[in-house]
């Protein structure tokens, strides 16, 4: 059982919902067609037999859609109660029979098998063309239309999941082809790095080395020169870390001190401090609220902004007081460095490269924080920095116009890899599925308005022509008195309606038994009958290029 239903979904798995709405939908349209034929006249086996080939062609149109279209077809003119099924089939075999051609072969089959079971007894009757032009119009409406509909609406969405496909892979490789860009820049870079400063750096270690071991230097000279020799060895593993890091993208582990002190955190600023009095400086380090841990990156960057500071401070106000203070604020972590006025102007031209606070403030934009630098009120200067504790997704300080980005929070992912952008293009391309959904709703809509006025437009055209035409096939009384029998052919005619309309289907061969030999023009009675049941007709027979019989009867339609 469960290999037959999937026989009959494929290629699609259904979930449980979509396998009872189909149920749902083949017992109504089953139901609707017994019904139909029950109106009919149809009773016991037949209803029976209609119903239940109602709701086989109904499961069965999804994998036979071009057979299920042209035996639904066949069957429609024979049976009244299969007109919803031909228009749900019509839609089926539209998006699923594969290749135009072979859809416009079935499409064009099952109509001539419509065309054929509606005409088979109307080419002995009057009105043949028109009866043809009106199933042509009712087929039109209510199976062409909905095949092309749902053929349009399926290559629409084909085409689209085609173009997020290409657009997330285009993404992909541009992510790709920048970030191997990148990181031949950054091996660059770190080429360049070590080749220079490393080389600079190591000359100083071990000329400093050496100086230190002068016996000509005083105490305090030898003091200073092992300072400046731990500051060389300190910039050389930072210039290693740092190297490591543009060649590899992954930071290493940060250095611990002899203290068991994470060296480049918060707990790395006491050094910091420490050495800058070495170095001379007057520093005071203070602390408030209660210490709470900072996100990795937030307390690497407490860490830069101290040091950033502090090396500011060496170089524009030598000698100058400097206070650290960090606060450990409820929402927030606070760092703030204050240097006095300098006492002296700098000796010598002061070297700065200008990217030390903008690097900061980048820094610490990136873990959703901010810095301040300026003024300090009294003379100096000042530098705080605000940093979260935990990890935040977007920057809270930052203002939505200075994110440069603007990505959407429903980006698709590639292979992990987030798009590089999110222009209007991606964003029509990659909408969530309740856009999706509410699209294909309002298309259906769509579709169901335009059928239903295609049905409105086709009944006006044929009510109309109904109307005109029943000119054709109705007289009055008085007309059909005025003519005597043994009048020429011609002239009765000439004076006659020719008869050539549908209204007059079906009043053929049901009035007294024509003269043998004879030629029958029959015509509709302006005047009503004596029932609703019974229509009043004229007959006028021919033979022999004369008129020798006229009779009036009633016939029951």
């Amino acid at each position: 059982m469960r290999a037959g239903w999937t026989w009959l979904a494929a290629p699609e798995l259904w979930p449980g919902r979509r396998t009872a709405g189909e149920v749902v939908l083949a017992l109504v349209l089953g139901i609707m067609a017994a019904g139909s034929e029950e109106l009919l006249g149809g009773e016991g086996p037949r209803l029976a037999v209609v119903g239940i080939a109602a709701v086989v062609l109904s499961l069965l149109r999804r994998r036979m859609p071009g057979t299920v279209l042209a035996v639904t077809a066949a069957l429609t003119p024979l049976l009244s109660g299969f007109a919803p099924l031909l228009m749900l089939v019509g839609w089926s075999a539209g998006r699923r029979i594969v290749g135009a051609g072979r859809a416009l072969a079935m499409f064009s089959v099952a109509f001539v098998l419509f065309a054929g079971v509606t005409l088979q007894d109307s080419w002995s009757q009057q009105a043949p063309m028109t009866r043809l032009l009106l199933t042509t119009l009712y087929f039109l409406a209510t199976t062409v239309v909905p095949g092309l509909a749902s053929r349009y609406w399926t290559q629409r969405r084909t085409l689209l999941h085609a173009l997020q496909e290409r657009n997330a892979q285009l993404l992909w490789e541009r992510e790709l082809v920048a970030g191997q860009a990148r990181l031949r820049e950054r091996q660059r870079i770190a080429q360049d790095m070590h080749d220079s400063l490393g080389h600079q750096l190591a000359l100083i270690s071990v000329h400093t080395g050496a100086l230190e071991v002068d016996p000509e230097l005083t105490p305090r000279q030898r003091e200073a020169v092992g300072v400046l020799r731990g500051a060389s060895v300190t910039a050389m593993h930072e210039l290693r870390e740092v190297v490591g890091i543009l060649r590899d993208g992954v930071e290493a582990p940060a250095p611990v001190d002899d203290s068991g002190l994470v060296g480049r955190g918060t707990a790395g600023i006491v050094g910091l401090v420490e050495s800058a009095r070495t170095a001379g400086n007057t520093v005071e380090l203070r602390s408030a609220g209660e210490e709470r841990p900072l996100a990795a990156a937030a307390d690497h960057a407490a860490y830069r902004i101290v040091q950033e500071a502090l090396t500011n401070a060496y170089k524009h106000a030598p000698g100058a007081s400097i206070s650290v203070e960090l606060r450990y604020e409820p929402d927030s972590f606070v760092v703030e460095i204050v240097s006095a006025a300098a006492p002296a102007p700098a000796p010598g031209e002061v070297v700065s490269g200008g990217q030390g606070l903008t690097g900061l403030r980048e820094r610490a934009r990136l873990v959703g924080g901010m810095v301040h630098a300026g003024p300090a009120d009294g003379g100096g200067f000042r530098v705080a920095g605000v940093l979260p504790y935990g990890v935040v997704e977007a920057a809270p300080f930052v203002a939505a116009e200075d994110d440069f980005r603007q990505q959407s929070p429903k980006a698709a992912t590639v292979n992990g890899l987030p798009p590089m952008d999110w222009t209007v293009s991606a964003r029509e391309l990659a909408g969530g599925k309740e856009r999706s959904r509410a699209g294909g709703i309002a298309m259906g809509c769509g579709i169901g308005v335009a059928l239903v006025l295609v049905l409105v437009v086709a009944g006006g055209f044929a009510l109309a022509f109904l109307v005109g035409s029943m000119s054709q096939g109705m007289i009055d009384p008085g007309e059909y008195e005025s003519v005597k029998i043994g009048s020429g052919e011609d002239v009765v005619r000439d004076r006659l309606p020719n008869g050539d309309t549908i209204t007059l289907m079906g009043l053929d061969g049901k009035g007294p038994k024509e003269p043998e030999g004879s030629e029958c023009l029959v015509l509709m009675s302006s005047d009503v009958g004596d029932s609703f049941e019974t229509e009043p007709v004229f007959r006028f027979c021919f033979k022999g290029g004369k008129l020798i019989e006229k009779k009036s009867y009633e016939v029951s339609r």
